[in-house]
């Protein structure tokens, strides 16, 4: 038990900070408030620091026991940690910005059930928190109930993100799909405990590898299988759950929406390889499973692309584009073990740093106290804001894949990983999407740094805040610089990618001396 504490102490941490402002965001002291956004990125940093704790000297050793996927564990809790603390910066001045107008003007006596900020930064938090629990799932419950932490917050946050009948709209959708896709990944796991007789992930490989000497994985299993990928791919916007993505994407506040591009997909990424982890990539997946995975991802980066090339509205474009990276990210899923799930872990880092630096810039300005919305409110950004508009070009040169930005090594990565796995059709198909995808974002770099002013764009300001410039500048060096580290850190997270057995008191006692 002790050992299973130490494990979950970022959680913990972050559980601590989020009952904080939680409780921080009802004081009438307007700085107390304000300091709320930093206060959660605060939190965050502990935890990472935490995270490298935990997973340092003999510690390693132990959380690798507990684990059935270390690197997961590792690694995707440390950036998960460092990203979330970038994506804090662009919450600041968003959440009751008019309230906490009104009473510093003294319009407004402050009314701590008019206030959103603090509950907003705790949902904020219990999201994070959802995540880094699917990292060490060892059971079908803990998977579904992270998964489901992870997701429940995130609906009031899209909800409170704006005040308008666009968000509450969004909302509305992301819900009833997000329990739609709950339904039908619960439903394969009560399938896949009907064919297996265990919720323990090392048990149920045993079990699978018995079925595969014997007569072969049955129906039931298969079905579980394929329902669990369909619903879980919810979380990711593959298809064919994919479609609330464009429209929540719009109707929520950049900064929400920056948080819904990487934790959800990370957390879905997460699921997907541990529930793949218990089957057994060895000798192939099953047939139906293999099948459902590659037409989901041929169709979500294709779909995902041509969705892209259609869209007038910045935030619609990069919602498709989100799509797009979902089928990218499946390709490595199929891989598995070694260098497939070492791509995963790397293109979800990638894809959170370039993802959440675009949607810093749109956070970053507006007009006419509103967010901006076309493109054409980026054209000729380099003569007002040239740091913006060059954090845009970097950012989406990097989701585009172009060397030697952070994009690129990720998706080299993820195509190398498929060839190696024999899908070579797949990463042909991949490597075609990604032309497809550099008509528009060539448009999100050429727009802002070619594009001449005009009189729309001439009304666009930048947001009374600077941290959100400071965050989509942050994002843009690590575009650059991470190349370099990324090269460094592949062979060593792919050394903890083996799915390993779960937990006894005997081992982790061994593994602890």
């Amino acid at each position: 038990m002790a050992d299973r504490l130490l494990l979950l102490l970022p959680e913990l941490v972050l559980f601590a900070g989020a009952v904080l402002v939680a409780v921080a965001g009802l004081s009438p002291r307007r700085e107390i408030r304000r300091a709320l956004p930093g206060i959660t990125a605060g939190f965050l940093l502990v935890a990472m620091a935490a995270v490298a704790f935990v997973h340092s000297g003999e510690r390693a050793a132990v959380a690798a026991v507990l684990t059935p996927m270390p690197a997961l564990t590792g690694w995707v809790r440390l950036a998960t940690c460092g990203i979330a603390a970038l994506l804090s910066l662009l919450t600041v001045g968003t959440i009751d910005r008019r309230l906490e107008a009104d009473v510093q003007a003294g319009r407004l006596d402050f009314n701590p059930l008019m206030a959103g900020r603090g509950e907003f930064h705790a949902f904020f938090l219990l999201s994070i928190i959802g995540l880094l629990l699917c990292t060490s799932a060892t059971d079908l419950i803990w998977l579904f109930v992270a998964l489901e932490l992870t997701s429940l917050p995130t609906y009031v946050m899209v909800a409170m993100s704006r005040p308008s009948r666009r968000a509450q709209e969004a909302a509305m959708k992301y819900f009833f799909l997000g329990a739609l896709s709950a339904a039908i990944f619960l439903y394969g796991f009560a399938l896949l405990y009907g064919a297996t007789g265990t919720l323990i992930f090392s048990e149920m490989s045993a079990a699978f590898a018995a079925q595969r000497a014997g007569d072969g994985i049955p129906l039931v299993a298969n079905v579980g299988l394929v329902l669990a990928i369909v619903g879980i791919g919810y979380k990711i916007a593959a298809v064919p759950m994919h479609f609330y993505a464009a429209d929540v994407y719009e109707g929520a506040a950049a900064p929400v929406t920056a948080f819904l591009g990487y934790v959800p997909k990370a957390a879905g990424a997460v699921a997907m390889l541990i529930v793949l982890g218990a089957v057994g990539w060895e000798g192939g997946l099953p047939e139906p499973v293999l099948t459902t995975l590659w037409m989901s991802a041929v169709l979500t980066m294709t779909l995902g692309n041509i969705g892209a090339l259609l869209q007038k509205s910045v935030k619609r474009m990069l919602a498709y584009s989100s799509i797009a990276h979902s089928g990218y990210l499946l390709i490595g899923i199929i891989a598995g073990p070694g260098l497939g799930i070492t791509a995963v872990i790397l293109y979800l880092v990638a894809y959170g740093v370039m993802n959440t630096g675009a949607f810093a810039v749109l956070a970053s300005l507006e007009r006419r106290g509103r967010e901006i919305e076309d493109v054409e409110d980026l054209a000729g950004l380099r003569h007002r804001h040239p740091a913006l508009a060059v954090a845009l070009a970097l950012c989406a040169g990097s989701l585009l894949g172009f060397p030697p930005l952070l994009g690129f090594v990720g998706k080299l990565y993820l195509f190398i990983a498929g060839v190696e796995a024999g899908q070579v059709l797949l990463v042909v198909i991949g490597a075609i999407n990604s032309a497809i995808s550099a008509w528009y974002y060539l448009i999100l770099v050429g727009v802002p740094i070619l594009g001449a002013p005009t009189a729309r764009s001439e009304t666009v300001d930048a947001v009374p805040s600077r941290w959100p410039r400071v965050a989509a500048v942050l994002a843009a060096v690590l575009v650059v610089l991470l190349p370099i580290v990324a090269a460094r850190l592949a062979p060593r997270i792919d050394a903890g990618t083996a799915v390993r057995a779960a937990p006894d008191p005997a081992s982790a006692a061994a593994a602890r001396r």
